[in-house]
Order: structure tokens, then sequence, then C-alpha cells
């Protein structure tokens, strides 16, 4: 927090500026407060010219105005507080308009109430008018005005209509070296430079300085920068040398105008030596603050962080130093990127497209920076060694103890036979005395499917069972419930294992002593898989994978919080009928479980050691299929326990989930959140882009700082992903490569997941495709192509979108200024980075439909036992009929 603060005062705290004198020789003025503008009816005119005349009396002895006709009273209220008005008189194309200001022009100066005249501001260089017709106003003006008569040009207008000079009793140029791309530091020398130009050009003719000057915000052009120590630095420079050489002007301007943000970007909006609010920016000496709130700023960020930090610190209280202090340097730096972001509008004059842009922003600038937190938590926690302290392995039963009777259910729908089969084969050689195998079969309608297994099942030992169940509610969760009820009367632990795994001999043996200790419910081996180098996709596939298992599984073991998976699971039974059962309300069933049971104040185990090995899914949409699926039902059991997750246990004797296991399960679905904002983002920005380009005058780019949390967040993430891969999962940095593109492709399904289990209530299950092999058939170019992009045509149509929408702002950038050019080069920057899990799928897709080679004895680390030669298909269940179920209709 003390180094937040130092920060906060070494970025607000400029060097020593130089000294100006106190008081200026001119300011202009136009009278418009934060909301008004020049097109708007004004009520509050008098008392606003009251003011504003007041405030500047004690700052400089004239003033410049640029409207005679628009602004009525406003050469009174000079007058009244005593300072000398060079009065404007504005011209445009439009001849009444023209004529109702000279008008008032030369009624306010036969009054006594202006020292001159200006007759337009720019008109030349605006092409309101030519120069033919701008000198006969001039001399209609002349001829009638008691006070001298000017307009007022930049300095190379001047230069190059010499026929001008003539026509005025001076002349008035603007000096102006930020839209020249000069730095503050040499803007100075410049102006002067420009000034002495005109001098030569028209030798003995007076020169006032119109307009001379430097914005405190606004984006960069050329070397210029806008910021409050450049304007500082540029006005108190120039107001003293102004002084030395009695030079006649006026600094540009006294206020700040916020409707200019609309013609000239958003530096057009912070000219003046006060801000729109009538408070000074800086003054003319002392101490110069690049941002004046920053107390207030850094005592916010130090205060929302410390309730992050001290939670950290209390909630990862067995990390070592090194770990803790990179975790609340992390937090203390996001937090106080986050709050800098969220103060933009102190430093900006938002219009509705902002402030509609910024309710948008900000709420997805909170949610990237509690995901970066919650990466950062797990990347210190796992990549300092020596931090993880709840660590199993493989515990068998005690010696002597007598050995919990296994229920092994291999549910299964719609699966290739022969890999079902394999499953079996690895079952059968189990080293493990006292267990049986229930294979459920359900909504399999083929027989060519579900036969074959049957018929297998039938050669196999009393203690393998079959069952087909052909309508059956209840998916996969359905299934494991009928199992259950079937299960034999001395089943102590139910154990879980898919349809395409094949398991190691000491899969049970090596565990069952962790059910030793009553509280412990589940013991969970990771997922793991073999024939993965069969292709780059099944290898990027696996990575992509192990990374879960390597990482994010010990992470939440250091907690109780582990993600309980419908394969390689043990259970305990009583704890499961305990709860309920597997609940059919969510396609994720076994987080759900794992959920309920520790609520129920139950333990769970996770041991990091391979105990068998699936098979990956077939091709990508398959991968994205299951992706998708785990998403929704993450979201569907969120909207079943949000008060268990959201809130602590209130019940007397209910010992609901602890802190740690909230947090997990919170923070675990961040990321896929994360993919959910990502596509509603992708979708406002396409429609966001398209509106500014129709409507330019009226929206604008969002400013870069806004787009810089994006940045940081993925710079982050680009840093902290492949240091933890290359600390905790055994692979080259390829294969780091690989699974994280493998990861991005998944954007899309996973916020589709996420969109159907926070808005739907629909819960179809959707087996993931495994077994059958990538197609290879010879077909032809367009053919391939097609089928590669039917699984990703979402995927395909948003990253075209996000393609021709930065390639239209590319093409209106090439044409912009100043500020609202680098702002419009950010935007197409950020719809680039925006459109890359897109073209990740694809190249996913893509790799997918690559041909594999066949499997050989050495792609699978497990040698699986040779199944038994199946017989002819059986046609009753294999099970003793005492505890057969009756077929279903």
């Amino acid at each position: 927090m003390l180094l937040n603060g130092a920060a906060w005062y070494a970025l607000s705290h400029q060097p020593a500026l130089p000294e100006g004198p106190s008081q200026v020789g001119g300011l202009a003025y136009a009278p418009f407060g934060r909301h008004d503008a020049p097109w708007e009816r004004r009520e509050n005119l008098p008392d606003l010219l009251a003011r504003d005349m007041a405030q500047m009396a004690r700052l400089t002895t004239q003033v410049r105005s640029y409207s005679a006709a628009q602004h009525p009273g406003l050469a009174q209220a000079a007058q009244a507080a005593g300072l000398r008005l060079s009065l404007g008189i504005w011209l445009n194309r439009d001849a009444a308009q023209n004529q109702r200001e000279i008008e008032a022009g030369l009624r306010d100066a036969r009054a006594g109430l202006a020292q001159h005249l200006i007759v337009g501001n720019e008109t030349l260089l605006r092409r309101e008018l030519t120069v033919p017709e701008l000198i006969t106003q001039l001399r209609r003006v002349r001829a009638g005005s008691p006070v001298p008569v000017t307009t007022a040009e930049p300095w190379h207008v001047w230069l190059a209509h010499p026929e001008l000079a003539s026509e005025v009793d001076f002349l008035t140029v603007h000096l102006l070296p930020y839209w020249e791309g000069v730095p503050a530091e040499e803007g100075v020398e410049q102006a002067m430079q420009r000034l002495r130009w005109v001098q030569e050009r028209h030798p003995g003719k007076p020169i006032w300085i119109g307009e001379v000057g430097f914005p405190s915000e606004g984006g960069p052009v050329g070397r210029a920068r806008p910021s409050p120590d450049a304007q500082a630095l540029f006005v108190r420079e120039f107001v003293a040398l102004a002084a030395r050489e009695r030079l006649n002007y006026f600094l540009i301007e006294a206020y700040d105008q916020a409707w200019k943000t609309h013609e000239e970007g958003r530096a057009g909006a912070h000219w003046g030596l006060f801000d729109a609010s009538r408070q000074p920016k800086f003054a003319l000496n002392g101490p110069v603050l690049s941002q004046p709130h920053w107390l207030g700023l850094a005592l916010i960020s130090s205060g929302l962080a410390a309730v992050l930090m001290l939670w950290w610190v209390r909630r990862f209280r067995n990390l070592r130093w090194p770990a803790q202090t990179a975790l609340v340097l992390g937090t203390q730096a996001t937090t106080s990127l986050g709050v800098g972001v969220v103060a933009l509008p102190l430093a900006h004059y938002m219009g509705v497209g902002d402030w509609l842009l910024l309710a948008l922003l900000a709420p997805a600038t909170v949610l990237m920076a509690l995901i970066l937190l919650a990466h950062l938590s797990e990347f210190v926690e796992l990549f300092v060694r020596g931090n993880l302290r709840r660590q199993f392995g493989a515990l068998p039963a005690r010696p002597g103890a007598p050995q919990p009777f296994v229920s092994i259910h291999l549910p299964c729908s719609n699966e290739p036979p022969e890999m079902v089969i394999a499953t079996l084969a690895s079952l059968q050689a189990l080293d493990y005395p006292r267990f049986e195998v229930l294979v459920i079969d359900n909504n399999t309608r083929d027989p060519a499917l579900w036969a074959p297994v049957q018929a297998h099942v039938d050669t196999l030992p009393a203690h393998f069972r079959f069952f087909h169940l052909p309508q059956w509610p209840g998916y996969k969760a359905g299934a494991l419930r009928f199992a259950l009820d079937q299960s034999d009367a001395r089943t102590e632990l139910v154990a879980v294992v898919d349809a395409d795994y094949l398991v190691h001999p000491n899969w049970l043996s090596a565990l069952v002593g962790h059910f030793d200790d009553p509280q412990v419910a589940v013991v969970q081996a990771p997922q793991a898989h073999r024939n993965w180098a069969l292709s780059a996709w099944r290898t990027m596939m696996n990575w992509e994978y192990e990374g879960f298992f390597r990482i994010g599984m010990h992470h939440r073991n250091e907690r109780d919080a582990i993600i309980q998976h419908g394969t390689m699971t043990l259970v305990r039974a009583s704890a499961l009928r305990a709860v309920g059962s597997w609940s059919s309300e969510t396609v994720c069933e076994d987080a759900e479980l794992g959920l309920r049971l520790m609520q129920a104040g139950h333990r769970t185990v996770y041991v990091d050691t391979v105990m068998g090995q699936g098979l990956t899914p077939d091709g990508f949409a398959a991968f994205r299929r299951q992706r998708q699926r785990w998403a929704q039902g993450g979201m569907q059991i969120f909207k079943r326990h949000a008060r268990a997750l959201l809130w602590p246990a209130t019940s007397p004797g209910e010992p609901g989930l602890s802190a740690g296991q909230r947090y997990h399960f919170l923070a675990g679905w961040l990321p896929w959140l994360g993919d959910a904002m990502h596509l509603l983002f992708v979708l406002l920005a396409c429609v966001w882009t398209s509106a500014v380009l129709l409507w330019p005058e009226g929206l604008s780019w969002p400013t870069a700082a806004y787009l810089m949390p994006l940045m940081v967040f993925c710079a982050a993430k680009l840093v902290m992903g492949p240091l933890l891969y290359a600390r905790r999962v055994p692979c080259s940095v390829w294969g780091s490569v690989g699974a994280a593109l493998a990861g991005m492709g998944l954007s899309h399904g996973i916020a589709r997941g996420v969109w159907q289990g926070l808005l739907s209530g629909e819960r179809a299950f959707q087996v993931t495709r495994k077994g059958g092999g990538l197609a290879t058939e010879k077909r032809g170019r367009l053919a391939r192509a097609l089928a590669v992009l039917r699984p990703v045509r979402e995927e395909a149509l948003l990253l075209l979108a996000l393609l021709l929408a930065a390639a239209a702002v590319a093409h209106t950038a090439s044409a912009l200024q100043g500020l609202a050019r680098s702002d419009a080069w950010m935007w197409m920057t950020m719809l680039l980075l925006q459109a890359l899990p897109y073209a990740a799928a694809l190249l996913c897709a893509g790799l997918a439909a690559w041909p594999e080679r066949a499997p050989s004895a050495a792609d699978s680390t497990v040698a699986p036992t040779a199944p038994a030669e199946p017989a002819a298909a059986a046609q009753t269940q294999s099970t003793p009929p005492s505890q057969a179920a009756p077929r279903p209709a």
C-alpha cells in the first residue's frame, strides 16, 4: 500500500517547471459551461458571464471573444469586471447571420464596450469565405467602426495572403504548436519562429497573438503529447517570455470547452487554464500535478486492494513469502490500474456515447481484473516451490484390514463396442479382490452398438453385469442412479469409469486406503489420455487437458475444493446415498455431486497419479461440444447452489462450504464468464464500429486508456501461462503453445455454454464422440474445406465481421489526425485481439481434419489385456436372476 501511494505520488508530481508571472496578458473566452454548446439555447448566460468575468479579472486585464450576436450581454459583463474586450464577430457562409453579427459588434463598439473588433475567426482556414469575400466584410466593418479592426488566422494564412494585411489595422495571428506536432518543451521557440516569419513578411504592421497555448489532454500529434504538465510548461514559458518581449497575446483559452470534442477530438476540449467546472488546472508558479486527484485515487485503490490482500494473506497463509509478496503486489497493481481506468471521467469530458461505452467497459474491466487475480493466485501458489502442503499419493488398505467392496459403474451410450470391450478387459485385469462391474448402456437404439458388448459381458465372470436401457431418463446421471440401485448390497465404494478408459490393474488397490478416514467421500485420480501422439491435433488436446490436472486440480486440492470428474473417481456409497445420489438437474452431474458432498461436510482427495487413460475426442467439434457442455453445466450448478456458493452456512449444524471451497468454484468459473463477456463484447464492438463509421460527428472511438486493461490482461496471461506450464506440465515449449491454441479455440463454444446455462433451462446431454477416429476418406478440396468449416461456421462469421470492421477502421484512421487517429488505431488493434479466439478455432478445426496415422503399441502407455472373443449376442442380461432388474418396456 505504501508502494502504491508512492507510485501515485511519483506519477502525479512533475519535476520543477519554470516560474511564470502572477498574471497573463489576455485570455480567449467562450461562455460555455460543462454541458453547454453553441447550438443550444442558453438560460444561464447572464449568471455565467458575471462569474466568469470576475474570475478572469483576477488573472488578466483583457479578454477576447468570438461572437457578438450569440452572447448578448458579454461586452457589458466584461466592462463591469474591468476587463478590456477584443470583441469577436463570427463569420460563416450564412449571410443573414453575418449581418446580425456585424450589427451587434458595431453596436457594442460604438457604445464604448470594445477595444477592438475581430471580424472572423479562421474564416479562410475553415473555407467559410474566400479572400475577396472576407475583404468585403472587413471594409464594411472598418467603415463604421470607432475602434481598430482585424481578423484572426493562423500564421501560414497571413504568409499566403499578404493582400489581407492592408485591410486590417493590425494582424491577429494564431500560434498553436500542438497542431503542428511540436512537443511542449519546443513549442514556445517554434511559436516565436512563426511569429518572426509573419513580422518579416509584414514589416511595421502591429501584431497581436490571437491564440497561443497547449492542451492538457488529448492524443498525440506527431511528437506533441498533451498532458497537464506539458500545458503548464508551455504556458509558463510563453507568459514569461511575452512579459519580457512586451507581446500582446491571448492564451487559448480561459475555460475548457467540452463541446469541442465533437469538432476537434478530445484535445479540443482541454485548452483551458480552468476546467469546465471553473477549477484551475495549475498555478502559474509552484508545483504542478498531472493528476490533481492523486491522493484520493491512491487511498481508494489502496483501500480496495487492502480488502483483497488481507483476504489473500489469510486464505493463502501457507504460501511461502515470495509467493505471498507477488500475490499482494499483483493485487495492488491490478486494483490501481482498474481505479485509474474508472477514474478517467475526471480527466475527460464524456459524451452520451462515451458514457454508454464506459458502462460496457467498466464491468468488463472488473471481470478481467478478477480473472487476472484468480490466475495470479494460481500462478504464485503453483510456481513457487514448497507451497503445496495437501498432497496425496497411493494409499492401499492397511495390512490385515478388510477391503471395502467396490461397485464399478461403466455407463455408455452409443459407444463403439470394441472400445467398451477394451475397457472391460482392463477392468477384468484389476488386482483388487472384492469388486463388481455394472455396464449400463442407456438410450442406444442400434443393436449393432450394444449387443456385442452384452455378448462379451456374458462371457465374463458373474461379477460383470450388463443392463440395456433403451429409453431411460436423466442422461448419464440417470444411468448412474440406476446402477446405484442395482449395486451389490455389500457395496461400500462406488467407482465410475468412462467407456473409453483402460485402467491400471492397481487402480482400486492403490487408493482404497484413503477411505479409512471416515470424512473422505471422494478420491479422484486425474483424467489422462492415450494414443494422443497420432496427430498434432490430438497432441494439442492432450496437453490442454493436462494443464488442468497438473495445475488447476493441485491449486484446488490445497483447500479441499477439487472438481469431481465422471471417470476415475471413487465415492463412498453411504455418502452418495445420503446426499441424494446423482442429479439430472445439470449436464455436469459429477462436479455437482462433488459440490454437494463438500457442502455436507465431507472431504475429497486428489491423487495425481495416472491410474488409467482414455481417448481424446474425435475432432474439434467433439472437443468443443464437450467443453460447451461443461460450461453449461457449471452455470446450471451455480444457479442451483448460488446461495451456498455466495454465503456461508447459517443453519445450526449445517456444515456448508468453506471460504476456500466457495472461492475456487466461483474463481474457476470466472474465465468461462470472461469468454461469455467476450462474445457479447464482440457483438457490441461490431455494432459500435458501424455506428461510429456512420455517425462520426456524434460518436467517437474509445480512448486508448479504456483499452489498456485488455492489453495488460493479454500480456499477463502470455507471461503466466507459459511459465506455469514450463514448471508443472511435462511438455515442450511447442506443447504449451499447442495447448494454449487449443484452449483459445474453445472460447466461442464455452461462451455459448455459459449463456445456455444462464438463460435456458435446457439440460440436453451430448455424448462426446470418441474412439471413432478422424475421417480420412478422399474428398474434393471444396468438400474438405466445407467439412472443416461446418463445425466452426459461427466462429468464421464472427472472424470475418471483426476483420471487416478492423479494415474499415484502418481505412478511416488514415484520414484522421491527432487523438482521433491514435484512438482509431487502438480500436482496430482491439478488434484484431478480439478476433484471435475465432482464428484459433478455425486453425484448430483445420488441424483436427488433418489425417492421422494408425495407432501402434508405442502410442499407449497402458498395455491393455487382450479382450476375450465376443460370443454371439445374448438375449438376456448377464446378471443373476435375483439381482437383475426387469427390462424396460
